[in-house]
């Protein structure tokens, strides 16, 4: 075993456990030991025809592990028009219609964390920026203007200048202005993501950004994000807080193997799904993207291989959000679109105040679709989809009833 493949010393491929779901553990961090990735590794790549054909023919509700690593395969990826079909018709009987349009608003650029790959890094020679509380207002009323009810905070990693007070009292002062709010920021405990809860936040994404330990480790190497295992179990603290919605992701394109990344999401996201069914789980699939920091991926992820990844996340974790954003060009995301993905930014600036002066502070990462909100939500209505500003299913009164998995229990 090498590092490459899996942690060293990985119990579950010590002990040759089989293909399935981690057993139910107190956090996924204990439960993502037992995920046997070497063998689903080898499993994705080295899949028969017959192995594919038996993923593809299982309910969604039965598929495992091990289907989703065949799904993931080259064999899988000569199927990928009837994946990409099949994709489709479970997205349309579980979603519908309609697409989740929402926009990032970066709060700021400060960051004390040393992240090889991100613009925001500490050392780098940036125009810094944190909104002030008129900024603010300013750049909120700014995407109500354009459509917007759901909106994504961001801010760098900076606990002095955007802490836990910092985001309560931004999300208080947004909450008037915006039905919903959601925040992707440093990671809390779960009695600061309770007082973000009652501010009005509604939402936590946070992407792991890679879930190989090693490979993590080389690449945060300052900061308070150093810390694997924090990072790794703050999504079930955003839930057990209340949040609303929990989306997590990989970004993809930092390990050298994409699908390591792409088993480990998926087991991360099922394992949320079933422990913490009341909040909805959601999954983004962000590539790399040029950015100041000049990191490029040694083997960049393919648009057919994420176009792949789509389609076995959504046959394997059926009743999950797929987020899709901005970095994608527009080609790309309008043949997605149809296929498996729910939610959608469009518009996005990746500076702080860049709605309102775009040229006062450096953006995060580029922007690949340029499209306007406008001309986003038109070529949805083109595809036969309705974009959808708001989410009315978290605030019906069925919400948890349509939430809730075949087979969850509540803990």
């Amino acid at each position: 075993m090498t590092s490459v493949d899996a942690p060293a010393g990985h119990p579950a491929d010590r002990h040759g456990r089989g293909f399935s779901d981690p057993q139910p553990r107190a956090t996924f961090a204990e439960g993502f030991a037992l995920v046997p990735m070497v063998r689903l590794l080898d499993h994705s790549r080295e899949a028969t025809v017959a192995d594919v054909d038996r993923a593809l023919a299982r309910a969604p509700q039965a598929r495992t592990l091990e289907n989703f690593a065949a799904l993931l395969s080259p064999s899988a990826s000569e199927r990928l028009e009837e994946m990409a079909e099949t994709s489709r018709r479970l997205t349309l009987a579980r979603f519908g219609r309609t697409m989740h349009l929402y926009v990032p608003l970066y709060l700021s650029n400060e960051c004390l964390t040393t992240c090889v790959y991100c613009g925001f890094a500490r050392e780098l020679a940036i125009a810094r920026k944190t909104l002030s509380r008129e900024e603010t207002l300013a750049e909120a009323r700014h995407l109500v203007r354009q459509g917007f009810r759901s909106v994504l905070l961001l801010t760098g990693e900076h606990e002095r200048l955007t802490g836990v007070d910092f985001l309560e009292d931004r999300l208080r002062l947004l909450a008037p202005e915006l039905p919903s709010l959601s925040i992707e920021v440093q990671v809390w405990s779960e009695a600061e993501y309770g007082r973000l809860a009652a501010a009005g936040c509604e939402g936590v994404v946070v992407y792991q950004e890679t879930y190989h330990p090693e490979t993590y480790r080389r690449l945060h190497v300052a900061g308070r994000k150093r810390h694997y295992e924090w990072r790794l179990v703050g999504p079930e603290r955003a839930a057990r807080a209340g949040m609303r919605r929990v989306g997590i992701g990989a970004l993809l394109g930092l390990h050298e193997d994409w699908r390591y990344d792409a088993i480990a999401v998926a087991a991360h996201a099922r394992f949320l799904m079933r422990r913490h069914w009341r909040s909805q789980v959601s999954v983004s699939v962000p590539r790399m993207r040029p950015s100041p920091a000049g990191w490029q991926p040694e083997d960049p992820v393919a648009d057919r291989q994420l176009t792949q990844l789509v389609c076995a996340l959504r046959l394997t974790a059926a009743d999950a959000g797929i987020v899709l954003s901005t970095r994608e060009p527009a080609a790309l995301r309008d043949g997605l679109f149809p296929i498996g993905v729910t939610h959608a930014s469009a518009g996005s600036h990746t500076e702080p105040g860049g709605y309102e002066h775009p040229d006062e502070a450096t953006g995060q990462f580029e922007i690949a679709d340029l499209r306007s909100p406008a001309e986003v939500a038109e070529r949805l209505r083109s595809l036969g989809y309705d974009p959808v500003w708001e989410d009315p299913a978290l605030v019906s009164a069925g919400a948890e009833r349509h939430l809730r998995p075949v087979g969850a229990r509540e803990e």
